[in-house]
């Protein structure tokens, strides 16, 4: 690193502009003509031009974060918008039309700049996580949005439309996700130089705040007769797979895409790996035995794919994402219980039962970032096979008590 007394010429080189040490506070370094190298002390390295407005007061323009924006570039932009103030114009608003112009000529659409930032998470997220978020941003933003320049989409069209969806469809909690998301994407934006501040920051928390769909989940009291309902249901498969989500309370997606060979019944085991996890770790769950004896039961039906839930239009590739929501909605439990409300229902079970912390945020593959988050799974293997079967054998004796107690009601009326 290079501190400021070490420069010895100007404009500044490539060299020392990568290398330039931050110090306690902020501050710039002339490179030539008004033009600054602006070093925080965070590390963040910018440009920043000053320039003498017409009522004779000094003021600055930025002209975009460095690596973005290299020296020559720079030098570049900084002498354009000096001609401009000597015609007479001013600077910030020359350099937006310049931008837009620059932009129109890129073909820089808000779709185009949006999957140049979803390639950017092709080694971050899991198959499905892509899969749902780009066909969010495809149905719901890029028809409105997708063929206008994003800079040109201004903050209030974002709310007025985003609220709109959101009272239309009743999508709340998805329409704050996909606000996120699009957040994300202008962010994207910013640090590579394309756009100085982000039209949806701060937008979140001014939309509708609805109730979470994925999270929805019925009470202690209600489990009892969503779990006789499932017992009941027709269709073997997903009967089986909304037991096992129940039972296991795994992400949706971890059942639904599992192939048998993740599956070792011998020794009551099933080890997801990690390209299909959300941490992208691997993962192991305990099985218990009534889990071991459905997967049986699943196995004799779906022997001739690889996948425990085929599609039935093509038996290499895994049922879609909508089979236990349907399944649940038949049901009756539309708006109460979600695939993914599973989960809430164990975690509360399990923690109001005394269960260790630490083995349920395990079980739950809630594992945190950094060296603390790399959990010992032998260690809690054991730990964890006990609460698995604790777990099954509650849902199964919760179910029955039920029948039982409301055989004893009618007997006393007779």
């Amino acid at each position: 690193m290079m501190k400021r007394s070490d420069i010895k010429k100007r404009p500044l080189s490539d060299t020392v502009l990568e290398n330039l040490k931050p110090e306690d506070k902020d501050y710039r370094e002339l490179d030539g003509n008004g033009l600054y190298f602006f070093v925080q002390k965070n590390g963040n390295k910018s440009w920043q031009l000053r320039y003498k407005k017409p009522d004779g007061k000094w003021s600055w323009v930025g002209l975009g974060g460095y690596p973005a924006i290299k020296g020559k570039l720079a030098r570049k932009k900084a002498k354009e918008l000096l001609d401009d103030i000597g015609n007479g114009e001013n600077p910030i608003v020359s350099k937006q039309e310049r931008k837009i112009k620059e932009l129109e000529t890129n073909n820089a659409t808000f779709e185009a700049l949006a999957r140049e930032w979803l390639d950017t998470k092709q080694t971050h997220w899991v198959a499905d996580t892509m899969t749902r978020n780009k066909g969010a941003l495809e149905k719901h933003i890029f028809p409105m949005f997708g063929k206008r320049l994003f800079v040109s989409i201004r903050p209030i069209e974002w709310m007025e439309y985003l609220k709109r969806i959101q009272l239309e469809q009743k999508i709340y909690e998805q329409v704050k996700r996909m606000c996120a998301m699009c957040r994300d994407i202008y962010d994207y934006a910013k640090v590579t130089g394309r756009i100085d501040y982000n039209p949806l920051e701060g937008m979140q928390k001014y939309l509708i705040q609805g109730k979470k769909e994925n999270m929805a989940h019925v009470s202690e009291n209600e489990l009892p007769a969503l779990l006789r309902a499932i017992n009941n249901y027709p269709a073997l498969d997903s009967r089986i797979g909304l037991q096992l989500l129940a039972m296991l309370f795994c992400r949706p997606s971890e059942l639904r895409e599992a192939k048998w060979e993740e599956f070792d019944l011998d020794n009551a085991l099933w080890t997801i790996p990690d390209f299909r996890m959300k941490k992208r770790r691997e993962h192991t769950i305990p099985l218990p035995k009534q889990a071991i004896q459905l997967l049986k039961e699943l196995k004799s039906i779906h022997f001739e794919s690889d996948f425990l839930f085929p599609s039935r239009l093509d038996k290499n590739k895994p049922k879609s994402d909508t089979v236990f929501i349907m399944a649940l909605r038949r049901l009756g439990y539309e708006g109460r219980q979600t695939p993914h409300g599973f989960r809430h229902i164990a975690s509360t079970l399990l923690n109001n039962r005394g269960f260790d912390e630490r083995h349920i945020e395990a079980a739950l593959a809630h594992v945190k970032d950094g060296v603390a988050g790399v959990y010992n799974k032998a260690q809690y293997l054991e730990d964890r096979a006990r609460l698995m079967q604790w777990y099954a054998d509650y849902l199964e004796e919760l179910a029955d008590m039920k029948v039982i107690q409301f055989k004893k009601v009618k007997e006393v009326k007779a």
